[in-house]
């Protein structure tokens, strides 16, 4: 396993992950300020001032809801609602591309200084994969760049896959990823269909 991150200056937050036999590109949930400052913006957070101050309200509602069930249980709700959203959020997200087989589209989510506790995976098989293109889609009013993977299904109908979906990267690191990809998957075709930006 060999680990580089191709944009170290701009963009430290993309990680490409060499194995035998595939290539992850993992894309963390944190990136530089836009402000040249260096700073770390982080898009997943372990302890909030609502973190703290939770159980010291819960120490002083306690005594007086200890007899109504109904106040006890809608305070237990409210303590699990907010450890279930901490343990939801989104840690990185990864292609993983097998040359021979296909891709694979993953996000992992759970609480930051802890490992994953949930992973989504899409597998989409070789056979399948028409192509992996960078497109632009409207996002409140924002213009953002995404990247999908465009493949078939059983029944002949063409469909999309993005990629790293809730993070949301931008575009330098998405050409990196893109570039990766075709090389991988689409290099070794003779037809020519899939060109190089």
């Amino acid at each position: 396993m060999q680990q580089t991150r191709p944009l170290p200056d701009c963009h430290p937050e993309l990680s490409v992950i060499e194995w035998p036999s595939f290539r992850e590109y993992r894309i963390e949930n944190w990136r530089l300020a836009r402000d040249g400052s260096g700073n770390v913006v982080r898009g997943a957070t372990s302890w909030g001032w609502i973190d703290l101050c939770l159980p010291v309200v819960i120490s002083f509602i306690w005594p007086r809801f200890h007899g109504n069930t109904v106040l006890c249980a809608f305070t237990v709700l409210v303590v699990g609602f907010t450890i279930y959203c901490r343990c939801r959020q989104v840690l990185h997200e990864s292609v993983l591309v097998f040359p021979a087989y296909g891709i694979q589209l993953e996000t992992h989510r759970g609480y930051p200084l802890l490992k994953p506790l949930f992973v989504s995976r899409r597998f989409i098989h070789a056979s399948l994969l028409k192509d992996f293109v960078i497109n632009e889609g409207l996002r409140r009013w924002d213009v953002r760049y995404y990247i999908a993977a465009v493949h078939g299904s059983s029944t002949d109908k063409i469909a999309l896959d993005v990629a790293f979906e809730n993070i949301l990267p931008h575009f330098p690191i998405l050409l990196e990823v893109y570039r990766g990809v075709q090389e991988l998957m689409f290099h070794n075709h003779t037809d020519n269909s899939h060109t190089r930006i």
